[in-house]
């Protein structure tokens, strides 16, 4: 039930910034959530990013292209620090 209101939810947005499987999606019988959240990305209808190592191999693991989500990061915590707005030293050290 939980997978299918996330899904649910996830299709109305029009941009969706996933960070975490939803799961242990390694072992077959933990990742359906994972794989119906991923599903439900693939139908946003603007915006969908795929966040984090875990996140990109979980997709990639499941049979997902990556053309089928706007982008695909294997850039986790620092990304999400970006968007909250937090300064990162790499960036400081660039001046961006």
């Amino acid at each position: 039930e939980s997978a299918a209101a996330f899904a649910a939810a996830i299709k109305k947005c029009k941009t969706v910034f996933w960070n975490g499987p939803m799961g242990v999606f390694e072992f077959p019988n933990f990742a359906h959530g994972t794989k119906v959240v991923a599903q439900s990305l693939t139908e946003v209808s603007g915006i969908s990013v795929v966040g984090g190592g875990d996140s990109a191999a979980a997709v990639r693991a499941l049979g997902f292209a990556d053309d089928q989500f706007g982008y695909i990061s294997t850039g986790g915590g620092a990304s999400l620090e970006y968007l909250e707005g937090k300064e990162l030293p790499g960036l400081r050290a660039l001046d961006l």
